[in-house]
């Protein structure tokens, strides 16, 4: 067995349902895959003392699960206060339209057609609720929409699926971009450098108590693989579904098809900086 405090960003163990900070509290949604891990975080985050609260991906469409979220909530004494998405795939927001029916709360995304009410999110922004303070953070790559959200008073930051609690992400081609991406993680390593963030909230699988640790080997991971499929291209591998062969031997055939959209995005990217 190996000690997680050598995994990348040191996962953390235990139950993933229930309190992650002194602010956040996640609820596991049934959703469990290959592409979701153990199923998707949705985090109810509100200050210690205060009966509002905010949820960031309600999840799926599954109405057990909405009302999870809301009893959990119901249960600590808070009302959902509002709604925030970091990107708009189904397994993040797919629940949404429902979960706003259930708290009566407004949606606010990047996405306007996500949205439910007339605020969106951007760049600079900063959502208080309750005392709470959430600072938004643009993280485009793994979508064109994705967000990540700060929460300083925790020193931690919610990043959906643009930091997994463990492997790494797809970048969903041709929505997402890698040039995008790789700015993203280098925005959050900034927060890990200049801010003090220590502690990762993910959109799938356990939280992770080393941002820092995590998003270099994740800034090293892109770098090699970006190497692979560059050699396997000189080498004659021409097609995606090609070089997915041939450099992602060692991954589980059943995520290939999530592999070829991460290749189509570096093959573009190699060719865009006149590399192949």
């Amino acid at each position: 067995m190996t000690d997680a405090s050598t995994l990348p960003g040191r996962p953390r163990g235990g139950v993933l349902s229930g309190p992650a900070t002194a602010r956040a509290v996640n609820v596991l949604a049934p959703n469990a895959s290959a592409m979701t891990l153990d199923g998707t975080n949705t985090w109810i985050v509100a200050e210690p003392d205060s009966e509002l609260a905010v949820v960031i991906d309600p999840g799926p469409l599954d109405e057990g699960h909405l009302r999870a979220v809301v009893d959990t909530a119901e249960r600590a004494g808070r009302r959902v206060a509002l709604t925030l998405l970091t990107h708009g795939h189904p397994d993040h927001a797919e629940g949404a339209v429902r979960f706003a029916e259930l708290t009566g709360t407004r949606v606010r995304a990047l996405d306007p057609a996500l949205r439910l009410g007339d605020e969106g999110l951007g760049a600079g922004d900063v959502v208080a609720v309750g005392g709470l303070e959430l600072r938004v953070v643009p993280t485009p790559g793994h979508t064109a929409d994705s967000l990540c959200f700060h929460v300083p008073a925790d020193r931690a930051v919610l990043t959906g699926d643009t930091v997994l609690g463990r492997g790494t992400t797809v970048v969903a081609h041709p929505d997402g971009r890698l040039g995008d991406y790789l700015d993203s993680l280098r925005r959050l390593r900034s927060l890990t450098v200049d801010d003090g963030v220590h502690t990762v909230l993910p959109g799938h699988g356990p939280v992770l108590e080393d941002a820092q640790g995590a998003v270099e080997f994740y800034l090293a991971h892109r770098a090699h693989r970006l190497a692979q499929v560059e050699t396997a291209v000189e080498n004659g591998f021409r097609t995606p579904a090609e070089v997915v062969a041939h450099v992602y031997v060692d991954v589980d055939r059943s995520l290939w098809p999530a592999a070829e959209l991460s290749v189509r995005a570096q093959m573009e990217y190699l060719q865009d900086h006149g590399l192949i």
